[in-house]
């Protein structure tokens, strides 16, 4: 199922500065390991060490929040929006 990927401006050196490319997969998971083969490194920006998400990375498959989904499991049906939003801290 192709979805559109919606990149945070840090992490577009990975895409070649588009702000927005097309992954294939049924779950995040699945578009994540996409996105990494067609623009290598990207996934160990969104990714731990041990494959999960990272703690200050959001995710949302639509509107909603995959930490209250299925994280990495949440489906992605054709044509859904995904968004990767690093959180910001100021102080």
């Amino acid at each position: 199922m192709s979805v559109t990927v919606r990149i945070p401006t840090i992490l577009r050196t990975y895409t070649g500065g588009q702000a927005e490319v097309s992954a294939d997969g049924a779950n995040l998971g699945e578009v994540i390991a996409d996105l990494e083969k067609n623009h290598t490194g990207i996934a160990a920006r969104v990714l731990d060490d041990q494959g999960q998400l990272r703690r200050f990375v959001n995710v949302y498959v639509n509107d909603d929040d995959v930490r209250f989904e299925q994280g990495l499991q949440t489906v992605t049906p054709d044509g859904a929006g995904v968004s990767i939003i690093p959180a910001v801290a100021g102080g």
